[in-house]
């Protein structure tokens, strides 16, 4: 059996916050384990059916186990993190471990991260293993698998009037390691990671944060090797969202666990199944494999200006190519400080690609409002999804769904896809829906999304 002593906890720096995490066993290969709500990095070894389950994972991998910011030993946060705060999390964790790839893990809502920083980053995602993922927080009629609103809200209400308590922990107990409804000691230990891990205030709102996720458009851009396991009897994460899943995730494959817990390692017979599962899935990994790289999922930004003919045409050609001139210098600044990559110009416009779609918002904002200080009127379009990079150019389906939303955006607007509404959820950026319409060349209708700061 592998090692049960408490590993160190280290802190990796993301932007201004801290993040904790811990790193044990041996690689390679790296194994990056995404907590969920409830955690904390140092409580959670007290259990000794987790210190056993995480023992014997670090005897085939080395693992990078960490604390979502807001979460346990993290720093808290004011306001929501965002998918794209988290992603970079990860990745700052990564670096701190001095961890150039590895296989991300992800469980119920930290699996809709873990898809979409595959899909992102494949060039740091060896795999990815799953728990009961959801793509989706709330229910829809072409998702009914999950809560409603007022069913979220109901949970919300019933947790902030008695946050920590024993009626608190019996219901999460029954929902998340059912067969342990009775074992005091556990629903003791379970007490303690819930109320030091987090506060009610925190959690609601970092709940109402998944509960707005929706990552569905993502997932044919996921290409790494991926393993999803279910528990088919689980009650906290219905079998429904695993299929979808993998449905939608090309060459995915499932792994069935015994017994009706959400948690993994609740009963012997289901952590030695994950623990098989995860063995087998690792040490069948290509060492070095060369997934396509260049195929990764963009958030794409086109934006031109307003009634440029009348324009150029009242100022004269030198004058006009002075002012478009620094326009496009601005915006190419405004790009970078957005970590985004300017692409090339569209005669009076300019194509840039993001990592994160939130940052691509804010970017196209930023230049909005600097393409009005020197009297000029932009409209911008953006789009999420995946495109075929290489060094001086971006290309696909998503670059052209940005190029027909820039056309439909009226002047000084800042419009954006149903899909990059989706993966901007926790931010400041508000969207105002425009309703369905047609796209030149697309088939079906387009929601579209006005953006504005918030």
């Amino acid at each position: 059996m592998g090692r049960t002593e408490l590993p160190e906890t280290r802190y990796a720096r993301s932007g201004d916050l801290r993040i904790a995490y811990q790193v044990f066993g041996k690689g390679p290969p790296d194994l990056v384990y995404g907590r969920t709500a409830i955690s904390h990095l140092e409580l959670v070894w007290e259990q000794p059916e987790v210190a056993r389950f995480f023992g014997e994972l670090g005897t085939f991998c080395r693992v990078i186990m960490w604390d979502k910011r807001g979460v346990g030993l993290s720093d808290r946060v004011v306001g929501t993190p965002t998918l794209e705060d988290r992603m970079d999390d990860v990745r700052a964790v990564m670096d701190a471990a001095s961890c150039p790839k590895a296989v991300i893990f992800g469980a119920s809502d930290t699996a809709a991260m873990a898809l979409l920083f595959a899909a992102t980053y494949p060039d740091r995602t060896l795999g990815l293993i799953l728990n009961s993922p959801m793509a989706r927080g709330l229910w829809a009629p072409d998702y009914p698998w999950v809560w409603t609103r007022e069913e979220y809200e109901r949970s919300f209400r019933l947790s902030d009037e008695d946050w920590g308590t024993p009626a608190h922990i019996d219901r999460l107990t029954a929902r998340l390691a059912p067969s342990r409804i009775e074992d005091k000691l556990f629903k003791r230990w379970l007490g303690r990671v819930v109320r030091f891990g987090s506060s009610p205030s925190a959690d609601t709102s970092l709940a109402r944060m998944n509960m707005e996720i929706d990552v569905r458009d993502a997932l044919p851009a996921v290409h790494v090797p991926t393993l999803v396991m279910q528990c088919p009897e689980d009650r906290f994460v219905r079998p429904e969202n695993s299929e979808f899943v993998l449905s939608h995730v090309n060459g995915s494959r499932l792994v069935k666990i015994p017994g009706i817990d959400h948690f993994a390692w609740a009963t012997p017979s289901a952590s030695a199944a994950v623990l098989k599962a995860q063995r087998e899935f690792i040490q069948a990994l290509p060492r070095g494999a060369a997934v396509d790289e260049d195929r990764v999922l963009q958030t794409i930004l086109f934006f031109d200006v307003v009634s440029s003919t009348q324009r150029a045409a009242a100022l004269g050609d030198r004058a006009w190519g002075e002012l478009l001139g620094r326009l496009l210098a601005s915006a190419r600044s405004e790009v970078s400080r957005f970590r985004g990559r300017s692409v090339k110009t569209t005669g009076d416009g300019l194509l840039a690609a993001f990592d994160g779609p939130t940052r691509a918002v804010r970017c196209a904002l930023s230049i909005r409002e600097a393409a009005r200080a020197l009297g000029v009127d932009l409209r911008a379009g953006l789009h999420s999804g995946e495109c075929l990079t290489s060094l001086d150019d971006v290309t696909g389906i998503a670059v052209h769904i940005a190029s027909r939303i820039c056309d439909q955006a009226g002047p000084g607007e800042v419009l954006a896809s149903r899909t990059v509404r989706d993966l901007s959820v926790g931010s400041d950026v508000r969207f105002e829906e425009r309703g369905p319409r047609s796209l030149p060349g697309l088939d079906g209708l387009w929601t579209t999304y006005s953006a504005s700061s918030g």
